[in-house]
């Protein structure tokens, strides 16, 4: 049974949620708060029921939800769910949020009575039920940049290897992690399909793109593939690799999603696979569900390298996992050895010897 605490200082918005979780069998609400103050003294108190799981609205009154967010990560160590706004103020206090050890997020509905319920529990349920299972650690990223990006190469030098980036659950912490650890210089362009809604992805790249050492943005339909250029494939589109006149681009498509995503990295990857070949590489982080494993396995099949994030530095081993059984992964690492494997693919073109090894 997984135990859930709701915060939020809206009554309708709790009771909300409680109806939202009734219905299923494995998820228990223990209790509700109407702020930060109420909650950080009930999970004190619930000894015996103690929760697994906080769902907390970030605007509330007396202590902000950041502020109670930094004291449940630092006293009690419990998976936090986001409840996030859809606006620009919303996106930004999300992703500081996610910075500061949350888990995951959904995002408030903009008007309830339109909005199909079935749909935002459905979205709560699959995330606490991944949350329970999320190791939590405190944020320890410094969100300054060591140095400004070194744009030498990306703006008009098409990209011959491209990595593709699969990645969810916790996957806003691993990719200002490994971005950060690029080398200026980079010779692959990297697209990434992180599972996030649509209205978050553009600021999201522009989070990145503050930490990374190579340019970052949002994708946009059309956009040139480049050397030392990472595109985040939008929130509410799938991503593929064209080839043009001889050069690669993206195309953006809103076609069905696939096994529930998009953008999904499956659609990404196959067609990474089909254009780039053995010139392509194809990661998967951290994150739930099993998207990805298919398409990483087209890329191996293809003569392409692939690398799983390990368990131990991986959020939620879901998709690293489905993708190690799946039988598509050459190598396994830690996230703090990617950039390091990255770097060194890049500076001998591609080329690896220890493609096949599956040990890291």
């Amino acid at each position: 049974m997984i135990r859930v605490l709701v915060v939020d200082d809206s009554a309708f918005m709790r009771r909300l949620l409680v109806k939202l979780l009734e219905p299923y069998d494995d998820i228990e609400v223990v209790d509700t708060a109407m702020d930060g103050v109420f909650a950080l003294d009930k999970i004190e108190r619930l000894t015996e029921s103690k929760p697994d799981v906080i769902t907390l609205d970030l605007e509330m009154p007396r202590l902000s939800g950041m502020q109670t967010l930094k004291r449940i990560v630092d006293r009690f160590r419990l998976p936090v769910i986001l409840l996030s706004a859809h606006t620009s103020k919303g996106a930004q206090a999300t992703f500081d949020g996610l910075a500061a050890g949350a888990v995951d997020f959904i995002t408030k509905p903009e008007r309830i009575f339109s909005t199909p319920v079935d749909s935002l529990g459905d979205d709560l349920v699959t995330k606490i039920r991944a949350a329970a299972k999320a190791k939590i650690r405190r944020p320890t990223l410094d969100s300054t940049p060591s140095s400004p990006p070194q744009l030498l190469i990306g703006r008009d030098m098409s990209a011959r290897e491209v990595v593709g980036i699969a990645v969810s659950t916790g996957g806003p912490n691993a990719l200002s992690t490994l971005l950060a650890e690029i080398q200026g210089g980079f010779r692959p362009a990297l697209l990434i399909v992180q599972h996030m809604p649509v209205g978050f992805t553009a600021q999201f790249a522009a989070r990145l793109a503050k930490l990374a050492t190579i340019e970052v943005r949002e994708a946009a339909d059309g956009d040139a593939v480049l050397a030392g250029l990472a595109l985040v494939a939008p929130g509410g589109h799938h991503m593929v690799l064209v080839r043009r006149d001889g050069k690669l681009a993206v195309q953006l498509t809103r076609s069905e999603p696939v096994r529930g995503h998009r953008p999904s990295a499956d659609v990404l990857f196959r067609s990474i696979a089909e254009v780039s070949g053995s010139k392509s590489i194809g990661l998967i982080l951290t994150g739930m569900g099993e998207d990805g494993a298919d398409g990483v396995t087209a890329i191996r099949e293809a003569g392409g390298h692939t690398v799983a994030q390990d368990e131990a530095s991986s959020v939620v081993y879901g998709m690293p996992r489905a993708a190690i059984e799946r039988g598509g992964i050459d190598r396994i690492l830690p996230l703090s050895e990617m950039a390091s494997y990255l770097n060194v693919l890049s500076k001998r073109g591609g080329q690896s010897a220890s493609k096949g090894d599956r040990h890291g």
